[in-house]
């Protein structure tokens, strides 16, 4: 899930500007597709076919060491999803979240689908946007008649919209309101009944930040299942809403809205807090690993989670395409030219991203 608010034409234009090769438009093309979204590995293996297999992808911010509970029995993925197994996933996530109610939880086949749905539930006019941040929520607002701005995060508190809604901690620079102040903006929007969208897509990164159980009528919270547990492909996300409009989204959805493997493997992972305990402080320490790594070789450690770093270098688009030749894939951003994201590599891959950057950077 990620940030480009700026357009794909200027990436073409820079992408292709920093590329010296006969390979201009396809690998200039592909920097700016990667510039707009992570992941797209076959993309980049077409882009770059000379790149060394097997690529290392560090363009999304995935844990690299996932959850390893078992995936669902055949006879359970023979027939169509439960509905008091999905009802037993919500319950099971609303007690991780903090939430005391259940029936405010909805499951969705991924945060990214949830908040796809969200202007269908809130019918908002005006949206303000912390930006930069991941680029689903603009487009997700843009397709109705809603005026859609972005707004820096100096200004959250002078927001008047009807919707405001924001990342925390943030993606791409991991920039992060705390959970008091948060709170204290939640319910001076509430009281002017105003909406107030946080998604928590990272924050089992930092668990201290979450507003899930905060009882709000006007507040809207996005979770993720497939990042900290490094599942992505499994599509698992959560709304939690008001009733109404947790019934609102409900309908939008239909009667099966994640599979039965999503809900086996989802329930298990969320009643495994020794596993959760256990990556939270795994993950610290590979983040801390990683941010040593790029300093060494001469990038500036910007910020981020502990799923991924952002950092900068002033010729990122050239160091970009040299780890791509390399077979590592990172991600670029249209709207800074300096900047570099890289998701968490496992612990015997960061040999492998020291030397391609050693030789990148030389």
């Amino acid at each position: 899930m990620t940030d480009a608010p700026a357009g794909a034409g200027r990436a073409v234009a820079a992408a292709q500007a920093r590329i010296g090769d006969g390979r201009v438009g396809e690998e200039g093309a592909f920097a700016a597709h990667a510039a707009a979204h992570g992941g797209r590995l076959s993309a980049a293996m077409r882009a770059y076919p000379q790149a060394p297999a097997p690529w290392l992808d560090l363009s999304t911010g995935i844990n690299p060491e996932p959850w390893p509970g078992s995936r669902a029995p055949g006879d359970v993925l023979a027939r169509l999803p439960d509905p008091a197994q999905l009802a037993g996933l919500e319950a099971t996530a609303a007690r991780a979240f903090g939430v005391a109610d259940p029936a405010r939880v909805v499951a969705t086949g991924g945060a990214e689908a949830g908040l796809r749905l969200l202007p269908r539930a809130l019918h908002a006019e005006d949206v303000d946007i912390v930006s930069p941040t991941y680029s689903g929520h603009e487009s997700a607002w843009r397709t109705g008649a809603t005026r859609v701005y972005r707004i820096a995060a100096e200004r959250v508190r002078a927001s008047a919209a009807f919707v405001l809604a924001l990342v925390n901690p943030n993606n791409p620079d991991g920039r992060a309101l705390g959970r008091d102040p948060l709170s204290d903006l939640i319910a001076r929007r509430t009281a002017r009944r105003l909406w107030t969208i946080v998604d928590e897509s990272f924050v089992e990164t930092e668990p201290g930040l979450s507003v899930a159980d905060l009882t709000s009528d006007r507040l809207v919270v996005l979770r993720s299942f497939g990042k900290f547990y490094g599942l992505p492909g499994l599509r698992l996300g959560f709304v939690i809403a008001p009733p109404e409009i947790a019934g609102r989204l409900r309908g939008l959805q239909g009667d099966w809205p994640v599979s039965a493997e999503a809900i086996v493997m989802g329930a298990q992972g969320y009643a495994d807090r020794a596993w959760r305990s256990h990556a939270e402080a795994r993950l610290r320490l590979q983040a801390e690993a990683l941010d040593d790594l790029l300093v060494r070789r001469g990038l500036t450690v910007l910020g981020g989670t502990s799923l991924f770093r952002l950092a900068s270098v002033g010729h990122a688009g050239a160091v970009f395409d040299g780890l791509c030749r390399a077979g590592v894939l990172t991600r670029p951003f249209t709207y800074r030219a300096d900047w570099l994201r890289f998701g968490l590599p496992r612990r015997e891959d960061l040999g492998r991203l020291d030397e391609a950057l050693r030789q990148v950077m030389r």
